[in-house]
């Protein structure tokens, strides 16, 4: 290749970013699983939990697997033909309650990691209802960071999930074949794949028997060979550290 040629841009750039990170040891194991013999780069830490000093470490340690910060305010599971609430750290229509416990749980992710977060989300998605989502919106322009759903260079993938929107079992979602078939049919441009990997079953959770089924197919070389094939590129949120602009470039050259 001559010096004024250069490596052509892939059609499709995939962030695999693995949620609950701290929240317990299991869990931490099944995503250093993920990231170590999968395809996962990246990492939303729950700064609330025991194991998120572990989980931190590891991030510490191991730079490649970039870390954001998974805001963890409430969980519901669907129960009785009803949504019931497990537990609620603050009331989220209150917003100053919001803005404090949002402002402590960074500090805590500052405090556990040394740096800032890579990129913002929220556990159960509770930031896409106001008032979570403008505290958080400001908070990512704030560290210029992506928020999850609402960054213009970033498409949010959440197919990869083993139940119902009713929490119902949805095995079929977390297969081999399924995620091979999500990543064959991925947009042009910066993709961010959610998942929920974990092990031992030592937590707590609406979702929990699923998380051992997703670190098998996340590890399954088949996915690392059809990702390739499909022309996806690995990246992290790290790869793009302070990057707003260039993610959203990446995004319009390929869209």
């Amino acid at each position: 290749m001559s010096d004024d040629e250069t490596t052509p841009t892939p059609n499709r750039i995939l962030i695999v970013n693995a949620d609950d990170f701290g929240l317990s040891h299991g869990i931490n194991r099944g995503i250093i699983a993920a990231h170590e013999r999968g395809i996962v780069t990246s990492a939303s830490l729950m700064v609330r939990w025991p194991a998120a000093t572990e989980a931190a470490t590891y991030g510490r340690e191991h730079p490649a697997l970039s870390l954001g910060l998974h805001l963890d305010l409430r969980e519901w599971i669907y129960r009785n033909e009803n949504w019931e609430q497990l537990y609620e750290v603050v009331a989220t229509d209150d917003i100053t309650a919001v803005a404090e416990e949002a402002t402590r749980q960074l500090a805590a992710f500052r405090q556990l990691t040394g740096r800032d977060p890579t990129h913002l989300d929220s556990h159960q998605h509770v930031h896409r209802a106001e008032p979570v989502h403008s505290l958080l919106s400001i908070m990512a322009a704030a560290l210029n960071v992506p928020l999850r759903h609402y960054h213009d260079g970033i498409t949010y993938c959440g197919d990869f999930y083993g139940q119902s929107g009713k929490g119902e079992p949805y095995a079929q979602g977390i297969t081999t074949e399924a995620l091979i078939n999500t990543l064959a049919v991925l947009p042009a441009g910066v993709t961010e794949l959610g998942c929920h990997p974990g092990l031992d079953n030592d937590f707590d959770s609406v979702y929990a028997g699923e998380r051992a089924q997703e670190v098998e197919t996340l590890c399954d070389a088949r996915v690392r060979a059809a990702l390739i094939a499909a022309g996806n590129e690995l990246r992290s949120f790290r790869d793009f550290e302070k990057g707003s602009a260039a993610l959203a470039q990446s995004g319009a050259e390929r869209g």
